[in-house]
């Protein structure tokens, strides 16, 4: 590739730069909401890096010069710990603590952080105990969860169960229908929510084209793709390149023109590592970069040893994805952030709900995987990823790139440049878990008035949604019904449709397979006096991939082998009875519990890693689990008392470096 630019581009790149220093003030939306949170509910729908946290910690301020507290929750534990080291900077470390499962700090203190799923839980427990959840105001972050498909519905359990006089502030950058979801709030919540909505980005985004040869033009012309580019697609038509770009010339280019540093977001994992091979080594870094680098990888002694720390020292380029320990992932968005990166290539997992911003961000796709299959990106996706183009208070001009290839439909990408975000799109639905804890405190009419509350009968009741998933479409009262059925006839409620004594304690199991792990403790097969072996059990109640790992039967300890089918036959019933009422099941395999018990074991984290053959990030993720599932048990202190140690026990024998580190 030869950098060259198309003349219509020199005004355009005369805007790159810094812009020059100047006093912060807030714009009108900010005043705005900070004034309608103070007694009513708010929800601020502005572009990624707009001032949402400013928002929010103003709001917070504000409470606590009142005596109040606050609670902040976000999707995922990394952001809460990332949003507790900030505001014990802003607000001090003893007005700040966390809770998320794998932390829990300070938890009297005025400011809580944590994830949602926490959240909801303290709202169970409030609604049994009858008592006070001692708060003034809730703020949820990245509220566009609400319409995520497997995790959706904590966010709207939270928005129901939230006692009405506490106010709540919802802060996102992707919803289509705000005025919707806060007509619904008022309405249940009998009082008003008010919509802030700020449409303009805090740094311009420019849409780009890279020509093979590396002749960058604009993308578009008016409503048209620009001329040159639609030629090069009809004589292309058909015969894209296979395979990934010269991402080392690429780079060459924008580094050129001063685009750097730069996302590119790819399909998939092993093209994010690939692309780290194609990156030659740079002669320069920029200033404290050695040092930067050197003082986060001595907090974290297994990084030293990285796969990828050569391509990032040498290339000063990364890969961010699902497959990496969350330390490295740490350490990159920290190298990101500090400008010490010219360019992370990224699945879209990072678009939403990370922090490090680029001047240009890379798509060289206009589709994505969303779990099942690929498909054209949609607003809301569209705006995640580009989102991130533009750094506030470090560029005046943010851009898009976009580069040809067999999986990019480059009119469909021009469309998506002036596009919506969608409108989110009930995800509520019953499960054991919630049906146990709700029967509690709740009697199954006042649950069916707590059903009538939610967003998803909303939105049948006031137009109906076609796109409405199964669960929601279907009446969630029927679907109770269903799941209470079950559990009265496995003895978990009784006929007075109050939860049995079995029922009170299984309802302490908030987790993907109450009801399995419940039976193996009726049933009396879980292991005894062997904290690994019993972290080992647990591990495949928690996996619900379909990863196969084949092992041979002489890698597997016999006492493991007969552990585990001992759990495993005496839930079979349950699993089939189950089945038989279309309830999931996921199979139970066998792998997951040799894992979880040769890390408990002391195994070598890269050892392991060789023998089971899957991902760092996999790896550790499935230890998390299973470290929260035991979490869960360690609640059954009063009926338990030697499970819930036990539990403990095996928690702690996996929570070691460098599954867990301190941020």
């Amino acid at each position: 590739m030869k950098p060259e630019t198309d003349p219509l581009l020199k005004p355009v790149f005369a805007r790159i730069g810094k812009p020059p220093a100047a006093e912060f003030k807030p714009d009108p939306f900010q005043r705005e909401a900070i004034e309608a949170v103070k007694d009513s509910d708010c929800l601020v729908c502005a572009p990624t890096g707009a001032g949402k946290t400013w928002i929010a910690e103003e709001a917070i301020r504000s409470v606590l010069a009142d005596g109040g507290r606050s609670w902040y929750a976000s999707p995922l534990k990394a952001l809460s710990n990332s949003k507790w080291v900030e505001f014990q900077e802003i607000f001090k470390p003893e007005n700040v603590g966390i809770v998320t499962g794998d932390t829990k700090e300070n938890t009297a203190a005025p400011i809580m952080v944590g994830t949602t799923e926490i959240l909801r839980n303290q709202l169970y427990d409030t609604m049994n105990s009858g008592g006070r959840l001692h708060f003034d105001l809730v703020i949820l972050d990245e509220a566009h969860f609400l319409g995520d498909r497997d995790r959706g519905v904590v966010w709207e359990e939270i928005m129901i169960y939230l006692p009405a006089r506490i106010n709540l502030l919802l802060l996102s950058a992707t919803i289509g229908n705000a005025e919707e979801i806060a007509g619904w709030l008022s309405r249940i919540r009998k009082k008003p929510c008010r919509v802030i909505r700020e449409t303009k980005r805090p740094v311009p985004l420019f849409p780009l084209f890279l020509h093979p040869s590396g002749r960058l033009m604009p993308l578009v012309e008016g409503n048209r793709l620009f001329g040159k580019i639609d030629e090069f697609v009809n004589q292309r038509h058909g015969r894209m390149e296979r395979g990934l770009p010269r991402f080392g010339e690429i780079l060459e280019v924008l580094e050129h023109h001063h685009l750097l540093p730069a996302i590119f977001f790819l399909k998939s994992r092993s093209e994010c590592d690939a692309a780290l091979k194609m990156c030659p080594p740079v002669d320069h870094a920029p200033d404290h970069f050695e040092e930067d680098l050197r003082e986060t990888i001595e907090n974290y002694p297994y990084l030293q040893n990285h796969r990828q720390l050569h391509e990032l020292a040498t290339a000063r380029v990364a890969a961010h994805h699902g497959g990496q320990l969350p330390a490295w992932k740490f350490l990159v968005e920290t190298m990101m952030k500090k400008g010490r990166l010219r360019a992370i290539f990224a699945t879209s997992t990072v678009a939403a709900g990370v922090n490090f911003p680029a001047r240009t961000i890379v798509l060289l796709n206009s589709d994505l995987f969303n779990g099942s299959e690929f498909s054209p990106l949609n607003g809301t996706e569209f705006h995640q990823m580009t989102g991130r183009a533009g750094r506030r208070g470090q560029d005046r001009i943010g851009f898009l790139l976009t580069i040809p290839g067999r999986f990019m439909d480059l009119v469909h990408l021009r469309r998506l440049l002036t596009r919506e975000p969608e409108s989110i799109v009930s995800q509520i639905r019953s499960d054991f878990s919630m049906v146990l804890n709700l029967l509690l405190s709740q009697t199954p009419e006042d649950i069916r008035t707590i059903f009538s509350l939610s967003f998803a009968t909303y939105q049948r009741n006031n137009g109906g949604k076609a796109d409405l998933p199964e669960e929601s479409r279907r009446d969630l009262w029927e679907d109770f019904q269903r799941h209470l059925r079950m559990l009265k006839d496995e003895g978990f409620v009784g006929a007075d449709e109050r939860l049995t004594e079995n029922g009170v304690w299984a309802s302490k199991l908030r987790m993907d397979q109450p009801l399995l792990i419940a039976e193996c403790l009726r049933r009396g097969v879980l292991p005894k006096n062997d904290e690994k072996l019993f972290a080992a059990v647990i591990a495949p109640f928690v996996y619900d991939g379909d990863q196969e790992v084949e092992l041979g039967k002489k890698e597997i300890p016999l006492r493991l082998t007969r552990a585990c089918n001992r759990a495993i036959k005496a839930v079979s019933p349950l699993s089939g009875r189950l089945h038989d009422r279309d309830f999931h099941v996921p199979p139970l395999m066998l792998w997951p519990a040799v894992l979880i018990y040769e890390w408990a074991k002391g195994g070598d984290w890269d050892g392991m890693i060789k023998k089971m053959g899957i991902a760092d990030g996999d790896m550790a993720m499935l230890i998390l689990r299973t470290a929260d599932n035991l979490r869960q048990l360690m609640s059954l202190r009063d009926t338990h008392p030697e499970i819930a140690a036990l539990a403990a026990a095996a928690r702690e024998a996996l929570l070691r470096e460098p599954v867990v580190f301190k941020n």
